[in-house]
């Protein structure tokens, strides 16, 4: 039997308002005051038209865009391709949004909406399903 190797490739790094691929710069913006300007002004730079990326939280706008840099001059993705996502905080941006939708007694309404474009395997699913990966 032949033991294939399987290794990355290709990567996207999003840091300090700025894009890299594989290690090169691509876009950045320091003038941003927000992840939400900054992932705007990334979606703008790539020239994207998908209309679910402006109800994703930041975090999975983030994603979204990593896989953009990534997939989208590609016309088929390999049907070995596999998908990483990392990140330092997991979901903690939104799991705080959530914090302050329940912690007020005379307001409280925790909304599940907050969690529809949150978890990693949504991303994903949206990523896969989008450029037809089968992953």
């Amino acid at each position: 039997m032949i033991e294939e190797k399987y290794y990355i490739s290709d990567f996207c790094l999003i840091r300090d308002k700025k894009v890299f691929k594989n290690g090169r710069e691509l876009y950045t913006d320091l003038e941003s005051t927000s992840l939400k300007d900054f992932a705007k002004g990334v979606y703008k730079f790539l020239e994207l038209k998908y209309p679910k990326f402006h109800k994703m939280d930041e975090l999975c706008k983030l994603g979204f865009l990593a896989s953009e840099v990534l997939l989208n001059e590609k016309e088929e993705v390999d049907q070995d391709t596999a998908l990483v996502l990392s990140n330092r905080a997991s979901s903690l941006d939104t799991d705080r949004k959530h914090q302050l939708s329940i912690q007020n007694r005379e307001d409280f309404y925790p909304s599940p909406a907050i969690f529809v474009y949150t978890l990693p395997n949504i991303i994903m699913g949206e990523i896969s399903i989008k450029h037809k990966m089968k992953s």
